[in-house]
This record gives C-alpha cells, sequence and structure tokens, in this order.
C-alpha cells in the first residue's frame, strides 16, 4: 500500500500578510486550524510542516506536529514540498494550504487515494462549481477545465471556457469550475517538476500547475462542493472566523 504524506507549507514572508500562520483566529492559530483539519484525514500515514522560520517551527511542535526547516529562497510551495520530504519515506505528499482553517478531511483523503491507489494520475487537485458571475471574470479566480474522466485539460485566470453565444445561464451543470489549491503529487513526478524550469504559459499566467500540465502529466480535478476560505489578508482572517463559528467549529 502507498505511503502517503500530508505536508503543510508554511513561510513567515507574505507581501499582504506577514505571519500569518500564527495569527490567531478564534482562539487558535491558523496553523493550529490547519494541523486539527488536516489531522482529521484518515488516508495520511504522517503529517508535517515545511517552513523557513523557527517560530512557526515552534508553532508547529507545540501541536505535536514534525516541522521541517525548509530553504527561504523556494520559489513556490511545490518547492518547499518537495525539500521537506527528502529523505522521508513517501510515496506520494499532499500539499496541504497552511492558510486553509476549513480544509475538508475526507477531500484530503480524495486526493491521497488518487495518487496513491497505483493508478494512472501523477497528481490530483480539486475544483468547486463556480455560480457568482461577479467572480467568473476576475484574474484572481483561477478557473479549470476537464475532461470526462476529470483530467485536467487547462487552468487559467481568464474565463474558461469562453460562452461564445451566452448559453450558459441554460445549462444545468456546473459550466466554470473554480480551482482550489490543493494538490497531491507522487512522488517521482513531483521530483521531475521541481527539476523543470517554469514554462511558457506558466510565466505568462502565474500558475505553477501549467508547468506540470506542460510536461504531460495526468492530473484529476476532484470537483468539491465547499472549498473553505483562502487568509491572504487580515480581512480574510476577520471572514475565516466568521466562517468557522458558522460551521459550528469554534
Amino acid at each position: 500500500m502507498a505511503r502517503v504524506v500530508g505536508v503543510i507549507p508554511a513561510r513567515w514572508a507574505s507581501t499582504r500578510f506577514p505571519g500569518k500562520a500564527l495569527h490567531v483566529i478564534c482562539g487558535k492559530s491558523l496553523l493550529r486550524w490547519v494541523v486539527e483539519r488536516a489531522r482529521g484525514a484518515k488516508g495520511l500515514a504522517d503529517l508535517l510542516v515545511a517552513t523557513d522560520d523557527d517560530r512557526i517551527r515552534a508553532a508547529a511542535e507545540s501541536c505535536g506536529v514534525r516541522a521541517v526547516m525548509t530553504s527561504p529562497n523556494h520559489p513556490s510551495g511545490t518547492d518547499r514540498i518537495a525539500e521537506a520530504i527528502r529523505g522521508i519515506e513517501a510515496d506520494a505528499a499532499v500539499n496541504i494550504q497552511g492558510d486553509e482553517p476549513l480544509v475538508e478531511p475526507a477531500v484530503i483523503d480524495q486526493l491521497a487515494a488518487a495518487v496513491g491507489g497505483g493508478g494512472a494520475w501523477d497528481m490530483a487537485t480539486a475544483a468547486t462549481p463556480l455560480r457568482n458571475p461577479a467572480l467568473i471574470a476576475q484574474p484572481s479566480v483561477v478557473k479549470v477545465v476537464a475532461a470526462a474522466d476529470g483530467r485536467a485539460l487547462y487552468f487559467s485566470r481568464a474565463t474558461i471556457p469562453f460562452d461564445r453565444d451566452g448559453g450558459a445561464t441554460r445549462e444545468t451543470e456546473p459550466v466554470y469550475l473554480r480551482h482550489v489549491g490543493i494538490y497531491a503529487y507522487r512522488r517521482d513526478f513531483l521530483e521531475r517538476l521541481v527539476r523543470e524550469p517554469p514554462c511558457l504559459t506558466e510565466r505568462l499566467e502565474k500558475l505553477e500547475q501549467l508547468r506540470a500540465l506542460h510536461l504531460g502529466a495526468r492530473m484529476k480535478v476532484l470537483v468539491v462542493e465547499d472549498h473553505g476560505i483562502g487568509v491572504d489578508t487580515p480581512e480574510d482572517a476577520v471572514r475565516a472566523e466568521a466562517a468557522l463559528r458558522a460551521a459550528g467549529l469554534a
């Protein structure tokens, strides 16, 4: 049986919210919320925090989670994951975003199963139906188009698919899928991915998952209803507090 580990990348530096991993929401640090949610997943053999800061390392250890110190110079969380599992027994890894206090344990399990079951998937990620017209055209909201079997075809900040004749409102199934930034990787593909330089589409869209597609990755897109809330700014932390209370978690 494949050994799948969960890794929470958490760095101190953040352009919009420095030190957000230790920001207190409803009496707990953001990091602790993510750790506790991730511990609810049943498909992980181990859970790690990958960081470049001693304050976050100490906070992780106070949560009873092993922390791995990684380089402060990584261009992405994917690179941090690859370094964190170096020397650790793992066939696959799930990149659990350190700023998602409502991450669903069941989604983590689905991702782990997709890459750890000996199947054909190199990677897996998640998406949620996007129904708010105000968000569809926003470049900050990343859209994904998938094939019938769930294989990712393309991710973009542009509005994809393009609704040429304005028929989207007449469709009974979701037309637009919002990408949720949680990933699972088979270890061999992860190691290949971080060895490769960014491709043209990645550089243009500023989306690292496009490098994986450029390399021919078979990436499974799991469609989930609830994508939680990402904390990128202090204002997001206020919204996260309200969401945690509404979900009965705080």
